[in-house]
């Protein structure tokens, strides 16, 4: 089996398992199947417009932000920290329509040559900030992106990446110049899933105009909403388990008015910042200029103070 089949067979593997999932709706928030499906499903996470592949499924947007160095030298390892606020007190809706906390996830897409430091190489502090971090590429053939997650929220609202920087000197395809760094991040479950279908993490909105005649609780612990259609026949609106109603039997309502609230609290956010890959030789030269621009000020002014004392001696004579 060559390399092209064996790709498409795991690709074919982990749809058939999402959607196996899906069908036994088991209690297991399916959300945290996305990365892999993002992974898989495409081949650069960022498309031409300059969107992360991570918004086609998490839908809310929210604030993110990234801290790197402004500049760095070749083959040096710096950190990228990635912000993910939001309320730590706030539970989601999971897979089982129950409430449970948040989790946290990344995406962080550096210039080409940058990479996920080697962990032998890290010193006390980042190991100890990423102790607990599972880091990894995008895949093989971008080893320049990196994504984590799900993490637990609560520990970890800021996501510290650690990066080794190319060496230009080894590495031809790669140069002196500044560079773009584009970081996605996210809170919370999505609200579309792999296959197509909205999560229940979505405000349910009627399909049809019509009155509400009855509401009535299923097994499954949500609700059945009978509308009858100004024709006169009944349609069902189905309501997953845990979303809470905004309507009651007897109202009028409206085709895509919302019947539940909003569960969702969480969403997905975007950031970029740049660096400079920075080249030694031109530090040390403009050094160089500094130290021979300054001990010229210190003469110019040593023989300035020599003209003066000149000056006065021949004046008193």
């Amino acid at each position: 089996m060559n390399k092209f089949c064996r790709k498409l067979l795991i690709k074919k593997l982990i749809l058939i398992f999402i959607s196996i999932i899906g069908i036994l709706d088991l209690e297991i928030d399916r959300a945290n199947a996305f990365p892999v499906y993002a992974q898989q499903g495409y081949e650069n996470p960022r498309e031409a417009t300059g969107r992360i592949v991570c918004a086609n499924c998490h839908l809310a947007q929210k604030y993110i932000s990234i801290e790197t160095p402004k500049s760095i030298l070749p083959n040096t390892i710096f950190e990228a920290k990635v912000s993910i606020p939001y309320d730590i007190n706030s539970q989601q809706i999971i897979g089982n329509g129950t409430e449970g906390l948040l989790n946290t996830g990344a995406i962080l897409i550096l210039p080409e040559g940058f990479k996920l430091a080697p962990k032998n190489l890290l010193n006390e502090e980042l190991n100890k900030k990423t102790k607990s971090t599972y880091i990894q590429p995008y895949s093989a053939s971008k080893e320049n992106i990196l994504v984590v997650g799900p993490l637990p929220g609560k520990n970890n609202q800021e996501i510290t990446f650690p990066i080794l920087s190319p060496d230009p000197s080894k590495d031809k395809n790669v140069h002196f110049l500044k560079y773009p760094i584009y970081v996605g991040g996210n809170r919370g479950r999505g609200q579309i899933y792999p296959t197509g279908e909205k999560s229940n993490n979505n405000t349910i909105l009627s399909s049809v105009n019509g009155k509400i005649i009855k509401i009535n609780s299923n097994e499954k612990g949500g609700f059945a909403i009978n509308i009858e259609k100004n024709n006169g026949d009944v349609i069902t609106e189905l309501i997953p388990k845990g979303l809470k109603l905004l309507v009651q039997e007897g109202n009028m309502i409206a085709a895509n008015e919302s019947l539940t609230n909003d569960p969702n609290i969480g969403g997905f956010g975007q950031d970029e910042t740049e660096i400079v890959l920075q080249n030694p030789t031109r530090i040390k030269n403009m050094i160089i200029f500094f130290i021979s621009v300054t001990i010229a000020q210190i003469f110019f002014v040593l023989k300035k103070k020599q003209w003066e004392k000149v000056q006065a001696t021949e004046i008193n004579f």
